[in-house]
């Protein structure tokens, strides 16, 4: 195999960018490129992508307001996030030009709420970028995955599309499904119904706080029984109830989607790039749905301007073409040290 120096030397500078980048998103690869449509007319996707394992954490969107917003220019802070019952527990502090941002360490890891689509996609540049400090500019936010260049309002971010150098974005709706419900290849192909791998609908926390499924006490951290979501069952108490309603990111570690993804259904409702009824597209149901809104048939949609307490977001990635150059290298050196011939080419 060829490898180029330069391209070796780009990704050497990218992995040590990598290694210095405030917060790392955890993903998941999707292959099987190429796949057909579910009955829905959705999850084709002919090109192989990674997609987050979990939602975008608060803690993680803390460190992007902390590294972008102490000029909030536009927007990424809701003081719902704070003040509200059911927010994510971020906190703003000072004055426009020195913000500080803290999250309450017992929601660190539970999903961010009260962003819109304008929000995610910003944060989405943000990754494209490198995670810069500075403030919400074309270096920073404003360019990158998307160019935004201050959209802020409905017709504005509508008209919002995904460039083709992306490196992160929100996902496609075909993204967003192929990860939650695909089964992928071999004799299983096709897809489940719910993003739990499975075609029933997922056990939930109670209003007395039980597993509804065994009748024994929820604790958070505990063993899930497979096939579980946060979301309200049984039309009574919100998610896992007061004061946190949502569950930490992969409490329901025996419940993934085929791909490896965790609370597709249920948590948060998850915005992805799609235009529906002139709104963006949102899937998987949140901690008030009911097993219904966590169907692969079912999705909805919200002004990507506005955020909600019920709405987060997860993100998706280009599989790195570093990956494949740093793996042919190591490769190289391992035949290297070992003494192994090189392969020849053949003669024609």
């Amino acid at each position: 195999m060829k490898v180029n120096f330069f391209t070796i030397v780009f990704c050497l500078m990218a992995v040590s960018g990598v290694a210095s980048a405030e917060i790392t998103i955890d993903t998941v690869p999707v292959g099987n490129p190429g796949n057909a449509d579910d009955t829905t007319t959705y999850g084709a996707v002919a090109y192989k992508y990674n997609i987050g394992k979990y939602e975008v954490t608060a803690g993680q969107y803390t460190a992007f307001l902390s590294a972008v917003a102490t000029t909030d220019t536009y927007g990424l802070y809701n003081t719902s996030m704070w003040s509200d019952t059911y927010g994510c527990k971020i906190q703003q502090s000072g004055s426009s030009g020195s913000y500080t941002y803290s999250v309450a360490s017992d929601y660190a890891n539970r999903p961010v709420n009260y962003v819109g689509w304008g929000d995610a996609a910003r944060f989405a540049n943000w990754l494209h970028n490198g995670q810069p400090k500075g403030a919400q500019d074309m270096t920073t936010t404003e360019d990158g995955a998307y160019t935004l260049n201050g959209a802020t309002s409905l017709a504005a971010l509508i008209a919002v599309s995904r460039n083709a150098d992306w490196q992160w974005a929100t996902p496609t709706v075909d993204e967003w499904y192929k990860a939650a419900y695909y089964k992928g290849g071999g004799t299983n192909a096709g897809y489940w119904d719910y993003p739990t791998s499975s075609d029933t609908a997922p056990g939930y926390v109670n209003d007395s706080g039980n597993l509804s499924t065994t009748g024994n006490p929820f604790v958070e951290g505990g063993a899930d029984p497979g096939n579980y979501a946060t979301y309200n069952g049984d039309g009574g108490t919100y998610g896992i109830g007061s004061p946190y309603y949502h569950t930490e990111v992969g409490e329901w570690e025996n419940s993934d989607s085929p791909y490896g993804t965790f609370d597709q259904g249920g948590n948060v409702w998850e915005w992805n790039e799609a235009i529906l009824s002139l709104y963006r597209g949102l899937r998987g149901g949140s901690f008030s749905s009911t097993d219904g809104h966590l169907l692969a048939s079912y999705s909805d949609s919200y002004n990507p301007a506005s955020g909600s307490k019920y709405i987060g977001f997860r993100v998706s990635e280009v599989p790195e073409p570093c990956t494949i150059s740093l793996l042919a290298l190591g490769g190289l050196a391992l035949r290297l040290r070992s003494g192994q011939a090189l392969p020849r080419k053949r003669r024609r």
